[in-house]
This record gives structure tokens, sequence and C-alpha cells, in this order.
């Protein structure tokens, strides 16, 4: 167990938030790939079900409020930072076990949202809180590959939710579902406490026994945090990279939402099998693209590789929705699902890199925190809207006005002329 130290071993932080990110999308698979697709699949209207989404998604979109306290409470003797991760690692997995009192999700709707957005409000800031140590012991050489583990991470960990927790979920029922969840959350909370951040932290906290010295000369406080955050994100070349990158966020986050419904509701795909083709196959691909996209990154520049990923998802999308009419042919429609599961990730594995690129020093944290929280709002906005938004337009005119919009971003990403070479903070 000694020679777990994340800053002494590259090998160990691939690892490290490799499983952390598969312990967030285990859940995020789960409640809203197959919960969502479940609900769907009995004739829940999509006004209800988007409502469903967004308001599970939520706790994700307020992640800001974290960052501040977690920069400024972040001394501990086991790792700095590492007791929000544990303490909420454990607090989620605790939140989970309520769902082992659902028993008809339809009819007990209420306790399910609240037994899922419990458990999204700790598992968020334990989010922030790995976003935060990433973001300190990784060096930045490393930065696109640990950003391509930690998103393989998540794809793999919402595949075993979507199509694994699915399949208990049609096979047996949700209790067995449930179970088994909670199960690898608690699992993967003892392995967090066995990997040390430095070699001087200790595996458990002592109570009444020397602390830990501090690794900073002053401890700031809130209201400077809050202020030197405001700043940071408010820069105008900063505010503009991340509008771009939000905004194509929730173009393929509302397509993604509506194609589900789409094929569900007015195609009468089973909901299981479109949650297995969501999180089962083409997992083995999409892992692969990200890692190789992790390594690109590192190599051709973030803010490059991004450009280029608009343009593909942004064409990909024109051409899709304008063949609609061959969406009834189950190849064609089984093609568009496994070919958009990979939008996310290829995105992501640009856009992340540049968003670390941009936190300041002191504040990262925070800062980065802040990016994902407003990442995620764009989803669970775009969640809610596109279910009161399908009652008026279509799937495939939805899908034709986004890749509009994700076309536009490209060229607004473009270059100056200026530029001969592309900085390297993208």
């Amino acid at each position: 167990m000694r020679h777990l130290v994340l800053r002494e071993s590259a090998g160990l932080r691939y690892f490290t938030f490799f499983y952390l990110y598969v312990m967030q999308g285990i859940p995020a698979g789960f409640g809203m790939t197959a919960v969502v697709n479940y609900l769907i699949g009995k004739n829940l209207n999509a006004a209800t079900v988007a409502t469903f989404s967004a308001i599970v998604g939520l706790p994700w979109a307020l992640q800001f409020v974290w960052g501040p306290f977690i920069d400024k409470y972040q001394e501990s003797v086991i790792g700095q930072r590492k007791q929000w991760v544990v303490l909420t690692q454990l607090v989620a997995a605790l939140a989970s076990l309520v769902l082992l009192f659902v028993t008809n999700p339809v009819q007990q709707l209420p306790l399910l949202k609240l037994a899922f957005v419990v458990h999204s409000v700790f598992a968020s800031v334990q989010d922030a809180s790995v976003d935060a140590i990433a973001i300190s012991v990784v060096p930045e050489a490393e930065r696109g590959r640990v950003n391509a583990f930690m998103r393989g991470g998540f794809l793999l960990g919402i595949s075993a939710g979507a199509a694994g927790l699915s399949w208990l979920l049609h096979r047996y029922g949700f209790f067995e579902a449930a179970l088994a969840q909670s199960g690898a959350l608690l699992g993967f909370t003892v392995l967090t406490f066995f990997i040390r951040l430095d070699r001087t932290d200790q595996l458990l906290p002592r109570f009444g026994g020397p602390q830990a010295p501090r690794r900073h000369n002053d401890n700031p406080p809130l209201k400077w945090l809050f202020q030197e955050l405001l700043r940071a994100i408010m820069e105008p070349r900063t505010l503009r990279l991340f509008l771009v990158i939000a905004v194509a966020y929730l173009c393929l986050g509302m397509f993604g939402w509506a194609y589900s419904y789409h094929l569900i509701q007015v195609l009468h795909w089973p909901d299981g099998d479109v949650s297995v083709l969501q999180g089962g196959w083409g997992t083995l691909a999409t892992l692969v693209l990200v890692l190789a996209g992790g390594t690109l990154a590192d190599r051709v520049g973030a803010a490059r590789l991004q450009r280029r990923v608009l343009l593909g998802l942004g064409s990909f999308l024109l051409v899709f929705c304008s063949l609609s009419f061959f969406w009834h042919y189950p190849a064609v429609a089984t093609v568009g699902l496994l070919v958009w599961n990979l939008a996310d990730p290829s995105l992501s594995v640009a856009a992340l890199p540049l968003l670390m690129a941009l936190c300041q020093p002191r504040i990262e944290g925070s800062q980065f925190t802040t990016y994902m929280a407003l990442v995620n709002l764009c989803g669970v906005s775009g969640a809610y809207f596109t279910g009161w938004l399908l009652q008026v337009l279509s799937v495939p005119v939805l899908g034709l006005l986004c890749s509009v919009v994700v076309l536009g971003l490209v060229w607004l990403l473009r270059p100056p002329k200026r530029e001969a070479v592309e900085p390297a903070a993208g």
C-alpha cells in the first residue's frame, strides 16, 4: 500500500482517475439512461420524463457552490482535498441504498426522484473534489491523456449503469438493479481509502493527534475566492471559449435525449434495447476513441482538435437528420444511435483540457468545477426544454437546428489570420 502515491506514479494516476469516473458513471447511466428509458417505455409523457431528468441532474449544475469551499478547506492529514472525496463517496453510496425501498418506479416517482437527487448532491461534491485533485497532481503534459482516462472511465460506468443495470432491471427487478449499484459504489469507496496523494499522507485521520503541516502559507477567505473566480471566468477570451463549449454540449444533449425518445415512442423500440445499445454496444470503440483522442489532444493541441470534432459532429447531424425518412429501418437507426454515442466523448477529450488550461492558480478547483457545473446546467436545461419542444417540433427538425448551431460554433472558433501557430494553451 505504501507505493500507492498519486504524485509518484503516472500509471496510478491514470488508474485512479479512471475508476473514480467509473464510479460517477454507474449512477448516471442507471438514472439518466436506464431509468429514463424505462419511464418512457411505461408511456409517461415527454414533459414528465424530461422534468425527472432535469431534477435529477440539477445538483450537478450547482457544483460551482462547492468549489470555493473545497479550495478553502482543502487541508487534511489523509491528503489535500481527499477528505471531501472519501466522505462524499460514502454518503452518496448510502443515499443509493434508498433506492432499495422503490418497488414500483412509476407509482413511486417522488421517492425515486428524492433518492437520485440526494445521491446527485453528494456525487457532485465528490466530482468537484476529484477534478480539483486532478488539476493539482497531474502534470500539464499528461492532462490530455488523464482527461481521456477520466472520460473513458465515465463512459464505462455509464455503460455498466445503462446496459448492465437495465438488463438487471428488466430481468430481475428494480431492487436487484439498485442493490448492484449500491454494492459497486461502496466497493469503490473502500478502494479510495488506500490511495495517497503524497507519501506523507495518512490513510486514516488521527483525531486529537498532530495535524499535517499546511501546504499553503495562507488560507484565503471565501469572499476572495468567489471574487477571483468571477474575475477569472468573466475574462473576455476565456468567457468566449467557454460559451462555445457550453452551447456545443447543449446541442449534443438535446438531440441525444430527443432521439432516444423518438426510438421508444415513435419507432416503438423496447426501452431495454435502447439502453443496451446506448450503454453496451460500441463502448469498446468509444474507449479507444477517447484514449486516442487524449493522446492527440496532447500532441496537436486541444483547440485545433475541438474545431475538427465540432465540424464532424455538426456535419453528421446535418446529414443524418436530413435522411430521417430512413430512420424506420433498424440498421440505419442503430448506426445513428451508435455514432451519436461518440459525440459527448469526442467533444470532451478536446474541451476538458482546454478548460483546465484556463484555470488560475489557487482557484483552479473552484474554476474548473464552475465550468463543469455550467456545462451540466446546459445538459439539464437541454433535457428539460427538449421535453417541451417535442410537443411542437419533430425530432429531425430539432436535430437540424442543432446541426446549424454546432456548425456555427466552428466558425466562431476559427483562429485569427495573424496566428501562424496555435498557442499551446489553445
